[in-house]
C-alpha cells in the first residue's frame, strides 16, 4: 500500500443497542442474519421468525441492559480501540468502526470513507477466533457493501489473530491483574476458568475452526502460568439446539464440588466489555459460583483500551502490511 495516501483502519464488531428502545430492533437484526442463526424452514421465514423471537426475547434482554446502564458500551470501546491502533501506526492512518447489527453499519462508514478520500484500508475483525457466525458474517457484509458503495476501495483483511503474541501477552497481563485481586496468601490456589462464547455444535461439525483457535489461545496464554490449574467453559448458550460443551455454569458446578474456594473467570473470546462480561459473567456467573460455595470469585479485567493490547494490535497491522 502507498504510504503517501491516507490508509483506513476499519474495525469490525457485532454492535449493541444504544438505548433500551433499541434492544428489540437490535435483536431483530441479529436474528435475521442467516450467517449467524439459521432458523428453520429456510430464508423465506427467517425474518418472520426473527420478528417473533425478538419480540419475546426483548423484555428479558432489556432488563439486562438496564442493569448495566441502559446501553451497550461496545461501540465506545471499539472506537477507542480503533483510535488507539491507528494512533500507534502513525498520522497516515484513519480509524473507522463498522458494526454488524447496529449503527454505524457498513454502508454509512464506507460512504464516509469515500468522502474522506480513503482509497486504501486494512479491515480488522475484532473477533480473535474465526467463525463464520461472527467474523465470516461481518466480512461478507463489508465486502458486499464495499462493492456497491465504495468499489474503488482497495483493502486487505485480518480475519483471525488467536495466536498473535501481542494478544496473548495482553491477555496474560489481565490474568495477572485478576490474580492480584485475591489475598496474597491464596493467590497460588486461585483456579482459572476461561469462558468463551459458545457456538451451536453444528458450526464445529462442519469444520469451523473456532474451537481450535480458542484452545490455542488458552494454551498459549497459560504457558506464562506454568502449573496453575485451568478450565474452559462456553457461555451464552440458549435455545433448543446442541451447543459446544461444557457450559460455563457446568464447569463452575464441578469446581465447587471439587472444593474450589478461589476462582478467576477470564473472558477469552471478547476483547472489550459488553453485556456478556458485565451482566452474564459479573452478575449471573459470579452469583452462581458464590451460591455454590466458592468463597471468592472475580473476573479478570477486559482488554478494552489497555495500552499493551492496543500496541499489540498496531504491531499486528504493521506485520500484516509488511508481509504484503
Amino acid at each position: 500500500m502507498d504510504s503517501q495516501t491516507p490508509i483506513g483502519i476499519v474495525l469490525l464488531n457485532m454492535g449493541g443497542p444504544d438505548s433500551l428502545k433499541a434492544v428489540r430492533p437490535f435483536l431483530y437484526n441479529l436474528f435475521s442474519d442467516r450467517d449467524l442463526i439459521q432458523l428453520p424452514l429456510g430464508s423465506v421465514l427467517q425474518k418472520p421468525f426473527a420478528r417473533l423471537l425478538s419480540f419475546f426475547r426483548a423484555r428479558k434482554v432489556r432488563e439486562h441492559y438496564r442493569d448495566i446502564g441502559g446501553r451497550s458500551p461496545l461501540l465506545d470501546w471499539t472506537r477507542r480501540q480503533a483510535e488507539g491502533i491507528a494512533g500507534g501506526l502513525g498520522p497516515a492512518y484513519r480509524p473507522y468502526v463498522v458494526m454488524r447489527y447496529w449503527p454505524p453499519r457498513a454502508e454509512q462508514v464506507l460512504r464516509q470513507m469515500a468522502a474522506d478520500g480513503i482509497k486504501q484500508a486494512v479491515v480488522l475483525s475484532m473477533y480473535p477466533h474465526y467463525t463464520g457466525a461472527t467474523t465470516g458474517s461481518s466480512l461478507n457484509d463489508f465486502r458486499r457493501t464495499a462493492e456497491q458503495v465504495h468499489p474503488d476501495l482497495r483493502y486487505s483483511v485480518i480475519e483471525q489473530w488467536y495466536d498473535w503474541p501481542g494478544y496473548l501477552d495482553a491477555l496474560a497481563g489481565r490474568i495477572k491483574a485478576g490474580i492480584e485481586y485475591f489475598h496474597e496468601l491464596v493467590r497460588d490456589e486461585v483456579q482459572i476458568l476461561f469462558s468463551a462464547h459458545a457456538l451451536p455444535q453444528k458450526f464445529i461439525d462442519r469444520g469451523d475452526p473456532y474451537f481450535e483457535h480458542v484452545m490455542t489461545t488458552v494454551r498459549g496464554v497459560m504457558e506464562q502460568f506454568p502449573g496453575r490449574p485451568w478450565q474452559i467453559g462456553f457461555q451464552s448458550r440458549s435455545g433448543p439446539v446442541q451447543w459446544m460443551e461444557p457450559g460455563t455454569e457446568e464447569v463452575i458446578d464441578r469446581l465447587a464440588e471439587d472444593g474450589c474456594e478461589n476462582l478467576l473467570i477470564v473472558p477469552v473470546s471478547f476483547v472489550c466489555d459488553h453485556i456478556e462480561t458485565l451482566y452474564e459473567v459479573d452478575v449471573e456467573y459470579i452469583q452462581h459460583a458464590v451460591g455454590k460455595g466458592i468463597r471468592t470469585v472475580f473476573r479478570s479485567p477486559s482488554l478494552n483500551d489497555q495500552a499493551d493490547f492496543l500496541k499489540g494490535m498496531a504491531d499486528l497491522v504493521r506485520h500484516h502490511l509488511d508481509r504484503r
